[in-house]
């Protein structure tokens, strides 16, 4: 079975068209561990709709932590497999099959990834590697996202989850899934990128509280990037980009595109010279509820 994490906050009509897309694909036994993480009961008519439908367990946590929510799923977890589906995203027909598939054709696998598909059709925003294979140091920043995520449940609990350190809701605010994936290769593990895996995702629109977030953003990537040692041919170009992004955007008079490309920089550039990026500990393994 395939344990689906869903850590929630705020949003309802989106979880529902989560379901019923996990509904529409019958292609591998899986459970929902929805984790609420809301101060009121908005939830509580839609997880009764949902229950005689669905293997769905709702789990309450009042911390509004994306990565705290996703590890109290996970502890919870049932399944020999775990995914972590943003409250927001759509699963095409047969992407249950395809995780099913993959790992029971290689024993060692233990993470399996994907890119992001835009609701018009296409890659999502962001950088995409255009053909599969073994994840590295040096290709995991355009091979992972947290919403296409699989790992190995016992993996997961040995590996700590998620870095409460990371993501929404945290300091460094992003980038918490190549940071797992980073720490599984560490310790000699298999990934894999499959871009014909997609999960449905919005595309982020480029609006003030875009360019806060992107600073957030860039903090978690800067952080990464530092933390697992990565050569500086491939931090680099995460530096320089942003900055080019931002010369360009002002010659053209876009100043919320430079804005944002500037926020980017400067999260970045934050994270990866903060002296947590080496000292602050890995997470310690977690232990299962199941």
């Amino acid at each position: 079975m395939i344990s689906l994490v869903v850590s929630t906050k705020g949003r309802v009509a989106e979880i529902g068209a989560l379901f019923d897309s996990l509904l529409a694909d019958a292609t591998a036994p899986f459970e929902v561990l929805l984790v609420d993480q809301n101060e009121d009961g908005r939830l509580d008519a839609l997880v009764e709709a949902y229950a005689p439908r669905l293997k769905l367990r709702h789990l309450r946590s009042p911390r509004a932590h994306a990565n705290a929510g996703r590890n109290l799923g996970l502890r919870h977890a049932a399944g020999d497999l775990v995914g972590f589906p943003d409250d927001d995203c759509v699963f095409p027909p047969g992407v249950l099959g395809q995780v099913r598939a993959a790992f029971e054709a290689e024993a060692t696998l233990a993470l399996l990834t994907g890119p992001a598909a835009a609701p018009q059709g296409g890659l999502g925003s962001g950088r995409w590697n255009a053909t599969g294979g073994a994840i590295t140091l040096r290709n995991v920043w355009t091979s992972v996202i947290e919403f296409n995520l699989w790992l190995r449940r016992d993996v997961a609990l040995q590996l700590g989850g998620f870095d409460e350190a990371m993501g929404p809701g945290a300091r460094f605010g992003s980038a918490e899934g190549n940071d797992l994936v980073c720490r599984a290769m560490a310790r000699g593990l298999t990934a894999r990128y499959a871009p014909e895996l997609r999960v449905v995702h919005p595309d982020k629109r480029l609006t003030p509280e875009a360019v806060a977030r992107a600073g957030r953003y860039g903090l978690g990537l800067g952080f990464a990037l530092r933390r697992h040692g990565v050569p500086a041919g491939v931090w680099a170009p995460f530096l320089y980009r942003p900055l080019a992004g931002a010369g360009v955007s002002l010659l053209r008079g876009r100043l919320l595109n430079a804005r944002y490309y500037l926020a980017t920089f400067q999260g970045r550039l934050s994270g990866f010279l903060s002296a947590d990026s080496r000292a602050l500990p890995h997470p310690a393994p977690l232990e299962s509820l199941a």
